[in-house]
């Protein structure tokens, strides 16, 4: 009555016998530090020169081959972005008046040097020095009107969060370059405008 029961029918309970630990002796102190010890000048300068420059130069045409293909994952900070890209294939996709300032310029100052040669053509300089003046006003003002309405567009489509500073002087710059010599590459044709 008092004594221990004893069961037959119930099976022994084996423990499964799991490794305790990590499998391996914690390393010392000493051990731990000497193996993230790196020396901060490398023993070989001139080779960890090369390396970094091959480095650097890998970088540098990853980064010009994004700027070509328009691969955002590589350009610059400046350009990557969805923002950037709207931005991009909107002022791509029209005609802009500072495109043709350059050629224009090229242009009023081929035509004074000729008349500094040729008296006959002074009036005919003086007339080119201020047309210069005037299609550069033309052309900031176009630009400066692309710009601010891009903006407004930028916001509606992405919010006015992601749309940040820069953005007018970005539209600005890329409306005055010819569009041959744009960086990043224009990734669509004149009259496509992005939706």
């Amino acid at each position: 009555m008092f004594g221990r029961k004893r069961n037959e029918d119930l099976a022994p309970i084996v423990e499964d016998e799991a490794p305790a630990g990590k499998g391996r002796p914690t390393p010392r102190r000493r051990e731990a530090e000497a193996r993230n010890k790196r020396p901060l000048v490398p023993t070989d300068r001139k080779a960890a020169r090369r390396e970094q420059r091959a480095k650097y130069a890998q970088a540098r045409e990853r980064m010009n081959e994004a700027m070509v293909t328009g691969d955002d994952q590589h350009m610059p900070a400046q350009h990557r972005g969805p923002v950037r890209r709207y931005l991009r294939d909107y002022v791509d996709a029209r005609w802009n008046l500072g495109e043709l300032f350059l050629p224009i310029a090229a242009l009023i100052v081929a035509i004074m040097l000729g008349a500094s040669f040729l008296p006959g053509l002074t009036e005919v300089a003086l007339i080119a020095f201020y047309s210069l003046y005037i299609i550069v006003f033309v052309a900031l003002t176009d630009a400066i009107v692309l710009a601010f309405r891009l903006r407004r567009k930028a916001r509606i489509k992405f919010g006015p969060e992601r749309v940040g500073r820069g953005v007018i002087l970005y539209v600005i710059m890329r409306a005055f370059q010819l569009r041959r010599t744009r960086l990043p590459k224009p990734q669509n044709v004149r009259g496509a405008f992005p939706v």
